[in-house]
Protein backbone atom coordinates (compact mmCIF):
# COMPACT_ATOMS: atom_id res chain seq x y z
CA UNK A 1 0.00 0.00 0.00
CA UNK A 2 1.73 3.07 -0.89
CA UNK A 3 1.94 6.65 0.34
CA UNK A 4 -0.70 8.07 -2.05
CA UNK A 5 -3.38 5.62 -1.79
CA UNK A 6 -3.51 5.73 2.02
CA UNK A 7 -7.55 5.80 3.00
CA UNK A 8 -7.17 7.88 6.11
CA UNK A 9 -5.64 11.11 4.36
CA UNK A 10 -8.06 10.62 1.68
CA UNK A 11 -5.97 9.33 -1.08
CA UNK A 12 -3.70 12.06 -1.49
CA UNK A 13 -1.28 10.81 0.75
CA UNK A 14 -0.27 14.13 2.30
CA UNK A 15 -2.12 16.75 4.72
CA UNK A 16 -2.29 20.37 4.45
CA UNK A 17 -2.62 22.91 7.84
CA UNK A 18 -1.11 26.58 8.43
CA UNK A 19 1.84 27.03 11.14
CA UNK A 20 -0.25 28.80 13.06
CA UNK A 21 -2.67 25.83 13.25
CA UNK A 22 0.02 23.31 13.92
CA UNK A 23 1.86 25.94 16.13
CA UNK A 24 -1.54 26.42 18.87
CA UNK A 25 -2.11 22.53 18.07
CA UNK A 26 1.45 22.37 20.41
CA UNK A 27 0.29 25.16 22.66
CA UNK A 28 -2.54 23.47 23.44
CA UNK A 29 -1.43 19.89 24.34
CA UNK A 30 2.11 21.33 26.14
CA UNK A 31 1.30 24.23 28.60
CA UNK A 32 3.86 25.17 31.07
CA UNK A 33 1.73 26.66 34.50
CA UNK A 34 3.72 29.02 36.38
CA UNK A 35 1.64 28.96 39.71
CA UNK A 36 1.67 32.40 41.85
CA UNK A 37 0.02 31.07 45.15
CA UNK A 38 -0.56 33.16 48.42
CA UNK A 39 -3.05 31.50 50.10
CA UNK A 40 -5.76 28.80 50.84
CA UNK A 41 -6.09 28.24 47.45
CA UNK A 42 -2.61 27.18 46.49
CA UNK A 43 -3.21 24.16 48.76
CA UNK A 44 -6.06 23.26 46.08
CA UNK A 45 -4.07 24.32 43.55
CA UNK A 46 -1.46 21.86 44.23
CA UNK A 47 -3.61 19.31 44.26
CA UNK A 48 -4.26 19.47 41.34
CA UNK A 49 -0.97 18.48 39.75
CA UNK A 50 -0.90 15.33 42.01
CA UNK A 51 -1.80 12.38 41.33
CA UNK A 52 -5.17 12.04 42.50
CA UNK A 53 -5.92 15.18 39.80
CA UNK A 54 -3.27 14.68 37.37
CA UNK A 55 -3.48 18.20 35.59
CA UNK A 56 -0.93 16.22 33.84
CA UNK A 57 -3.55 14.52 31.44
CA UNK A 58 -4.79 17.54 30.58
CA UNK A 59 -1.58 18.87 28.64
CA UNK A 60 -0.10 20.63 31.45
CA UNK A 61 2.86 18.38 32.76
CA UNK A 62 4.49 20.66 35.14
CA UNK A 63 4.51 23.40 37.18
CA UNK A 64 7.55 25.91 36.17
CA UNK A 65 8.64 28.00 38.45
CA UNK A 66 10.54 30.30 36.19
CA UNK A 67 8.66 32.58 34.14
CA UNK A 68 10.99 32.76 31.79
CA UNK A 69 9.81 28.99 30.99
CA UNK A 70 6.11 29.21 31.39
CA UNK A 71 3.10 30.18 29.46
CA UNK A 72 0.09 30.15 31.71
CA UNK A 73 0.06 31.94 35.08
CA UNK A 74 -2.13 30.32 37.52
CA UNK A 75 -2.81 33.27 40.04
CA UNK A 76 -4.35 31.83 43.38
CA UNK A 77 -4.63 33.61 46.90
CA UNK A 78 -5.35 37.06 48.18
CA UNK A 79 -2.81 39.70 46.69
CA UNK A 80 -2.44 42.70 48.23
CA UNK A 81 -1.29 46.31 46.57
CA UNK A 82 2.21 44.95 47.91
CA UNK A 83 2.35 41.81 46.12
CA UNK A 84 0.41 43.10 42.95
CA UNK A 85 3.74 44.65 41.53
CA UNK A 86 5.60 41.44 41.87
CA UNK A 87 3.03 39.40 40.06
CA UNK A 88 2.89 41.79 37.35
CA UNK A 89 6.56 41.59 37.25
CA UNK A 90 6.99 37.86 36.72
CA UNK A 91 3.55 38.66 33.98
CA UNK A 92 6.12 40.61 32.21
CA UNK A 93 8.95 38.30 31.95
CA UNK A 94 7.18 35.16 30.61
CA UNK A 95 7.42 34.84 27.00
CA UNK A 96 4.41 35.55 24.47
CA UNK A 97 2.16 33.98 24.08
CA UNK A 98 1.01 34.16 27.86
CA UNK A 99 -2.18 33.12 29.21
CA UNK A 100 -3.75 34.02 33.01
CA UNK A 101 -6.09 32.19 34.95
CA UNK A 102 -7.82 33.81 38.34
CA UNK A 103 -8.48 31.43 40.81
CA UNK A 104 -10.58 31.80 43.81
CA UNK A 105 -12.52 34.40 45.31
CA UNK A 106 -10.16 36.60 46.48
CA UNK A 107 -8.32 36.48 43.47
CA UNK A 108 -11.01 37.33 41.29
CA UNK A 109 -13.05 39.82 43.60
CA UNK A 110 -11.31 40.73 46.90
CA UNK A 111 -13.14 37.48 48.41
CA UNK A 112 -14.18 38.75 52.26
CA UNK A 113 -11.59 40.81 52.32
CA UNK A 114 -12.51 44.95 51.38
CA UNK A 115 -9.80 46.47 52.38
CA UNK A 116 -7.36 49.30 51.53
CA UNK A 117 -4.66 46.32 51.55
CA UNK A 118 -6.39 44.02 49.00
CA UNK A 119 -6.73 44.21 45.10
CA UNK A 120 -10.17 43.81 44.56
CA UNK A 121 -9.55 41.78 41.88
CA UNK A 122 -6.31 41.06 39.96
CA UNK A 123 -7.28 42.24 36.61
CA UNK A 124 -6.66 45.82 37.69
CA UNK A 125 -3.33 45.12 36.87
CA UNK A 126 -3.18 41.69 34.82
CA UNK A 127 -5.34 40.43 31.65
CA UNK A 128 -7.12 37.60 32.57
CA UNK A 129 -8.36 35.02 29.89
CA UNK A 130 -10.37 32.77 32.85
CA UNK A 131 -11.80 33.13 35.96
CA UNK A 132 -12.65 30.19 38.44
CA UNK A 133 -14.55 31.49 41.49
CA UNK A 134 -14.39 29.71 44.42
CA UNK A 135 -13.22 29.86 48.08
CA UNK A 136 -11.64 27.86 47.63
CA UNK A 137 -12.61 26.32 44.33
CA UNK A 138 -12.29 22.40 43.94
CA UNK A 139 -9.61 21.51 41.47
CA UNK A 140 -12.27 19.99 38.94
CA UNK A 141 -13.02 23.69 38.30
CA UNK A 142 -8.95 24.41 38.01
CA UNK A 143 -8.76 21.44 35.29
CA UNK A 144 -12.06 23.11 33.69
CA UNK A 145 -10.55 25.89 33.51
CA UNK A 146 -6.91 24.86 31.76
CA UNK A 147 -9.57 23.25 28.89
CA UNK A 148 -11.25 26.41 28.66
CA UNK A 149 -7.58 28.08 27.73
CA UNK A 150 -6.86 25.19 25.63
CA UNK A 151 -10.45 25.89 23.71
CA UNK A 152 -9.03 29.32 23.34
CA UNK A 153 -5.91 28.46 21.76
CA UNK A 154 -7.68 26.23 19.53
CA UNK A 155 -9.74 28.90 18.58
CA UNK A 156 -7.03 31.56 17.97
CA UNK A 157 -7.89 33.64 20.46
CA UNK A 158 -11.97 33.58 20.30
CA UNK A 159 -13.80 34.47 23.48
CA UNK A 160 -14.38 31.01 25.40
CA UNK A 161 -17.92 30.37 26.45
Amino acid sequence: MGVNSDPLLGGEGFLTTTIEAFANWGRKNSLWPMPFGTACCAIEMMGVFASRFDLSRFGAEVARFSPRQADLMIVSGTITYKMASVCRRIYDQMPEPKWVIAMGSCTCGGGPFDSYAVVQGIDEFLPVDVYVGGCPPRPEALIDAVMKIQKKIEMKGAPVV
